[in-house]
């Protein structure tokens, strides 16, 4: 079937603007959105491993500096976890939450939609952050195991991965759950091959830097970022099926879902 691409940017639009899009809508830096249309969205998301890469690097800072000074794996796993969730707000956090909500309330697309639009977190919810939560603790603990370098490459591999994922539920032929909101303005922005090729690039990219420690790494880290994709992917498809699209939220338990993997399979190594 052949590839629908979306539209180029109109004059004017730049990869700056896209990048202004990604940081400003994807973190709590202060940085002003310049343009807030189709095409900076598509650049936005198509930059979005660039507000992964920022996330990656603090929280992988942040982290080495607490197990440097003595506080064992455990709360630098734990600073590891907390930084991404400081730096958006919880927003993916509470995307995850809202869309379990929805996912888990047997509910038809309009009245499950309206669930997720509640300020409350159901019982479906917490417990999702909860497991999430845990997993990606006890995930980057393990890796401390493997040393403090190996630790901070993982945890910023793991939140690449988890914002190149944004492409896939943004490339065309995705629909919106709704008329307006984060989902709305960037549904269907990306193509299929763009999305294909930001994968594949976050992919070899992680591949390039595990060499550094080792040929299984460069494996592992490779597939880390393809399997999380993978997930993604899978829970895109059921979530389009459910509420008839994407919405923000759905768009944070990706990240979150493929976070949560690229750290599990970054942690399995043989003892």
């Amino acid at each position: 079937m052949a590839d629908s691409s979306a539209p180029p940017p109109p004059p004017g639009s730049s990869l700056g603007d896209g990048a202004r899009f990604a940081l400003g809508t994807l973190t709590v830096l202060p940085v002003r959105v310049t343009r807030w249309d189709r095409s900076a969205a598509r650049l936005g998301m198509l930059t979005a491993p660039l507000a992964g890469i920022v996330v990656g690097v603090v929280a992988a800072a942040v982290a080495t500096a607490l197990w440097l000074c003595g506080t064992g794996a455990l709360l630098a796993a734990v600073a590891a976890v907390a930084v991404p969730a400081a730096l958006t707000r919880g927003l993916h956090l509470d995307g995850l939450a809202d869309t379990a909500d929805g996912l888990g309330s047997g509910k038809p697309a309009a009245d499950a939609l309206r669930v997720m639009k509640q300020s409350d977190i159901g019982p479906f919810g917490v417990i999702t952050l909860l497991l999430a939560l845990l997993a990606q603790v006890a995930a980057v603990d393990r890796l401390y195991e493997h040393g403090a370098a190996r630790a901070a490459a993982g945890i910023a591999v793991a939140a690449v991965a988890a914002r190149v994922v944004f492409v896939l539920g943004c490339r065309t032929g995705v629909p919106s759950a709704r008329p307006g909101g984060l989902g709305a303005a960037v549904a269907g922005t990306v193509s299929t091959r763009a999305a294909a090729a930001a994968v594949a690039v976050v992919a070899l990219t992680a591949a390039a830097l595990g060499l550094a420690f080792s040929a299984a790494d460069a494996v592992r880290d490779g597939a880390a970022v393809l399997l999380a994709c993978a997930a993604a992917q899978l829970l895109l498809r059921h979530c389009v099926r459910r509420f008839g699209g994407i919405t923000g939220d759905v768009l944070g338990a990706l990240c979150e879902s493929a976070a949560t993997l690229a750290l599990v399979v970054l942690a399995i190594s043989p003892r």
